[in-house]
């Protein structure tokens, strides 16, 4: 059906869309439907005038969204439960074979149906607190649509999942029709709470709903207070009850074959046929009712039309009087013969009866397409077609382009989920499951998680690292490292360039780091730096800092030949930055001014070699036109000169003696 955005309107202005995975973005263009044609569509940000001359107003951008039950708070249940019972199924015991096998699939089947129900309640529950009326209406919308999941996923576990056979299937269908027409309740309950139910107005009601459900022992019992009640007809309820107890019905067990079940009924069928025709009841319509539709009379059944509400309840209970032992593959001809019986052209079948008439007609495919159209999410057949997947009843079917049924219904639902923002870990699993096309889903869905911490980032990042998505644990990095750089968080920064092995950022941000240094006379982070490790590898810069840090270290333990030997290196290895050496040869004068000597001749050369260079055009000249830079020359030419004294005088001595 239509779907109407509220606040839009395409009478006035032009609109134009842009389709995202889960959502669809409707734009107000500048355009009136009065603009000249095949004028281009324009999103505006700002306050603008309509072609048609109107005053300025707001161009607005709604946001539609695909699959909205899943921001439905009372369904996080359905979503969040039904995934572990997923999940099981994917890892269970495919060796299972035979009856252990159809039993775990059976389980797994009422698990999901579980899950239904106790949303349904929970939702049930919501609405009846509430105060507000719209709300309320939109809880019963919700109720009512479980209801009829529930109804639909039962049976097909009874005809496809089960696939119960003659007999069997009979009371399995009776189970069902007890479960879901449950509109008789609150009268069964009115009677049986009265005084005296046998005077109650509505006490053969609730007799009828008893005998159309099969639930002979709760008839007979409120039959015997109408025998009590009404001593004459006394024979007539005992007649009665005695058919009624006497009815043949289908075991669960072996206990009887489906041949000595059609003979004991049909001997009990004339049993019936010959009271009746021998008026028997004649004198109590209610009882010779009773009688007709334990003869599986179908006018006297469409009789209590209003008693059975459904064309459904009306199937079961016909095959009930008239053929108990009826075959799975006959139940399509009672089935339609059913609703056009008890619709009696009256009004159309609802999307509802569509499904469960496909269903009869075991028609899974069917099934399947009707719910993908009427129902409002993709939950129910993602789930449902996995299950019968798993029963081998849909290896045969596949779509024309590319992945089977399962699979496509599957990926459809885990697209849904990754527009919420918690969901979307469900949604990883469903992909997982999806052999075909889930990891390229995966890696397109996942990368468009907003990661508005780091926490979630992490959590996104670990999902990727396991999965082996190399593309995507660097791009998720290179995100966190360039949001951590705007908000001047230097450290966090440099791990996520660490983590995404990307060399032109860590050396960006080691430069950072470096300046701040020279800007602040310390470093920041520097538990990071210091544990840097192997890491330290990934650029030359990185390597530089790593390094400078640890000649901090060992300067700062007092360990100065060390530190003057690594100072050394840094600048003869040509990995320092040539904007650094100063700092560098800064570096070296409180060695330089040690009592005790440092720098050997060799060493010393080495760095006057480096301050030549330095001064010499290596760098910029004009920089050491100024005061304060002419000051430091000096002084690092000053102290190289004495320290080069002293070690020749020192070397000269130990030579002479």
């Amino acid at each position: 059906p239509p779907q109407v955005v509220p606040g839009a309107d395409p009478s006035a202005r032009q609109l134009c869309f842009a389709w995202g995975p889960a959502e669809v973005l409707v734009c107000e263009t500048r355009f009136g439907r009065a603009g000249r044609a095949g004028a281009g569509a324009r999103v505006l940000t700002g306050s603008v005038a309509d072609s048609a001359g109107e005053a300025p107003g707001s161009s607005r951008v709604f946001v539609v969204r695909r699959d909205q039950d899943i921001y439905i708070q009372t369904l996080r249940k359905l979503f969040n439960e039904s995934h572990g019972i997923f999940m099981g199924l994917q890892r269970s015991e495919e060796e299972l074979a035979g009856k252990s096998r159809k039993a775990q699939l059976v389980q797994v089947s009422k698990n999901y149906r579980s899950v239904i129900r106790a949303c349904m309640e929970d939702m049930h529950q919501a609405a009846v607190s509430t105060r507000d009326p719209a709300l309320q209406g939109q809880y019963s919308t919700q109720v009512s649509i479980l209801s009829a999941m529930e109804l639909i996923w039962n049976l097909c576990e009874i005809l496809f999942v089960e696939a119960a056979a003659a007999g069997p299937l009979l009371l399995r269908l009776l189970d069902w029709v007890r479960l879901h027409v449950c509109d008789v309740d609150s009268m069964v309950r009115e009677v049986l709470s009265s005084e005296n139910p046998s005077k109650h107005k509505l006490f053969w009601n609730v007799v009828d709903v008893f005998v159309l459900q099969g639930r002979m022992d709760e008839a007979r019992h409120l039959l015997s207070k109408e025998a009590t009640a009404n001593p004459t007809s006394m024979n007539m309820y005992k007649i009665l009850d005695d058919l009624m107890k006497k009815m043949p019905m289908p075991s669960l067990g072996n206990t009887q074959t489906l041949t000595e079940l059609e003979l004991k009924w049909q001997h009990w069928h004339e049993e019936c046929q010959r009271f009746l025709q021998d008026g028997t009841f004649a004198s109590n319509p209610h009882m010779e009712s009773i009688c007709k539709i334990l003869l599986g009379d179908e006018d006297a059944i469409l009789e209590k039309k209003e008693l059975m509400t459904t064309w459904y309840h009306f199937l079961v209970t016909r095959l009930l009087y008239s053929n108990p032992t009826v075959k799975p593959m006959e139940l399509r001809f009672y089935a339609q013969s059913s609703m056009d019986l008890f619709l009696g052209g009256e009004s159309s079948p609802e999307p509802l009866d569509m499904i469960l008439m496909a269903a009869f007609e075991f028609e899974m495919h069917q099934v399947i397409k009707e719910c993908s159209i009427v129902l409002s999410n993709w939950w129910f057949v993602a789930h449902l077609t996995d299950l019968l997947d798993h029963c081998k009843l849909l290896q045969s079917h596949n779509l024309y382009f590319g992945s089977n049924m399962r699979e496509f219904l599957l990926l459809e639902y885990a697209s849904g989920l990754f527009s919420h923002h918690s969901l979307w870990q469900l949604g990883v699993d469903y992909f997982d499951h999806c052999p075909e096309y889930g990891r390229v889903y995966l890696e397109l869905h996942i990368e468009r998680i907003p990661l508005n911490t780091e926490q979630k980032a992490l959590k996104v990042l670990r999902i990727c690292e396991q999965r082996q998505m190399h593309e995507q644990v660097r791009s998720i990095c290179k995100i966190m490292a360039m949001k951590a750089l705007r908000n001047n968080r230097l450290g966090s920064a440099l791990s996520w360039s660490i983590r995404a092995k990307d060399a032109a950022f860590a050396t960006l941000i080691s430069d950072r780091f470096l300046k701040d240094y020279c800007e602040r006379g310390c470093f920041s982070d520097l538990d990071l730096i210091d544990n840097l490790g192997p890491s330290m590898l990934l650029s030359d810069r990185l390597t530089f800092l790593g390094k400078y840090r640890e000649f901090h270290r060992l300067y700062g333990e007092k360990r100065f030949p060390e530190a003057a030997r690594l100072l050394l290196t840094l600048m003869t290895a040509h990995i320092a930055p040539c904007s650094f050496w100063m700092t560098l040869l800064t570096d070296a004068l409180p060695l330089l001014e040690q009592k005790e000597i440092i720098f050997s001749a060799e060493q010393t050369y080495e760095l006057m070699r480096c301050l030549e260079d330095l001064t010499a055009g290596n760098v910029d000249k004009q920089k050491f036109q100024e005061d304060d830079e002419t000051t430091k020359v000096e002084m690092l030419r000053l102290a190289l000169a004495r320290n080069l004294a002293r070690v020749i005088v020192k070397e000269g001595t130990v030579e002479g003696s």
